[in-house]
């Protein structure tokens, strides 16, 4: 169980003026104390190699654990693979006796989001069972972990000034101008870091407008979720209104090991609630008070005070609780979506440049149709290689 501990001045949820969607974390990584075995390290070789050849990622199964495998390591490790959204990206060393730290393994904010961190060690020890490493639990590092909170704030402004911090933090404040000619502002600020990557991070961003700009349409499904369990309405994607922002407590290498003394798995369960409400006392938001100069005595923020109370749960087993079977039909929706718009464009142009109007489009269409089926049947050796290699690219979104 982790817990974080209600700080003095923390009202309880229901007090709170803001609407909780999501609570979770959100990036999980460790380094295992082990090698990967012998064979394991030369079949990765050699699919490592046929990545390079084709210039992509390749679908590789050991032992039932299907991964996508990069052409390329980084940072010290010999191969990077990706398990896809419903897995973790694993990062694996040449093995060598003088440097036993071989293993990297992050999970990322959907995983996280849709299973939780007890599913992430459950799928860490099973896959690397699967893969032949032997490690205990004192060979766990835990390395990074990342907890957030989403909360619908209508018509909240971030002002970076009414930030409440150790005086050692540093501050960066993003500022665009993407709602510029709607309400007539120079830019507004849609995001504000505190702290460094590998210390300790506090972070308030604007996530809806990051949703839509990266298109992760599945945290519309999350929030909804959340919002039909509780009894209330859904959240239109399309309302300006809907303003949802996340506000992340990040805990780098350094602030583990050094201040916390969390490394292993039970030093996490332990002590990451307190790391957590320390964060959100050592930074704050707070409500400027015109009466008083001292920044120190101004009071916390409504959003601050929603988003430490929700802290006050157990953090362990928090997920969606949405069934994540559903998303792979929304992903591969997606896809076939983009991909179906791609073709039309690109056929449409391709009509241009051979001079047909619009009148001859339809006919063109047909055209063009049995013309790629003749393409395939004078390569089906190719057409067979780049299918096989366009079903491994999206093995992960397999319904079955």
């Amino acid at each position: 169980m982790i817990v974080a501990p209600p700080s003095g001045n923390t009202p309880p949820p229901e007090t709170a003026e803001y609407q909780v969607l999501h609570k979770g974390f959100d990036t999980f990584a460790v380094s295992i104390q082990a090698n990967i075995p012998s064979d394991l390290f030369d079949h990765l070789e050699g699919e490592k190699e046929r990545a390079d050849k084709d210039r992509q990622d390749v679908l590789v199964d050991y032992n039932g654990v299907q991964l996508h495998l990069k052409a390329h390591g980084g940072n010290g490790y010999r191969f990077i693979a990706s398990g896809g959204p419903y897995g973790a990206t694993w990062f694996f060393k040449k093995p060598n006796t003088r440097d036993k730290w071989g293993i990297r393994v992050s999970f990322g904010s959907f995983y996280l989001a849709f299973f939780g961190i007890a599913a992430a060690r459950q799928h860490l020890d099973d896959t690397l069972a699967r893969l032949g490493v032997r490690f205990t639990d004192d060979d766990v590092s835990i390395s990074r972990v990342d907890f957030c909170v989403d909360v619908l704030a209508p018509g909240f402004d971030l002002a970076p000034e009414q930030f409440v911090m150790h005086s050692g933090a540093n501050r960066r404040d993003y500022v665009t101008g993407f709602d510029k000619s709607v309400n007539g502002k120079s830019g507004r600020v849609t995001s504000v870091t505190i702290g460094g990557p590998r210390n300790r991070q506090v972070i308030i961003y604007d996530k809806r407008r990051e949703i839509i700009a990266s298109g992760k349409d599945h945290w519309w499904t999350i929030w909804n979720h959340s919002l039909k369990r509780q009894g209330l309405p859904p959240l239109d994607p399309n309302a300006p209104e809907n303003s949802i922002w996340r506000v992340e407590f990040r805990a780098g290498k350094d602030l583990l090991k050094d201040t916390w003394n969390i490394r292993t798995w039970a030093q996490f369960y332990d002590r990451f609630g307190d790391l957590c409400r320390h964060s959100g006392e050592v930074v704050r938001y707070a409500t400027p008070s015109p009466t008083d100069p001292n920044r120190a005595r101004w009071p916390n923020h409504p959003l601050w005070e929603t988003v430490c109370a929700d802290m006050n749960d157990d953090l362990c087993d928090m997920r969606s609780g949405c069934d994540p079977n559903p998303m792979k039909e929304v992903h591969r929706e997606q896809h076939i979506s983009v991909l179906t718009r791609n073709i039309l464009g690109s056929t449409i142009t391709l009509a241009a440049l051979r001079g047909i109007g619009q009148e001859g489009l339809e006919t063109f269409f047909s055209v063009t149709a049995k013309d790629l089926s003749g393409m395939v049947r004078k390569s089906p050796e190719k057409t067979a290689k780049q299918l096989e290699n366009a079903k491994n690219r999206y093995v992960f979104l397999d319904a079955r």
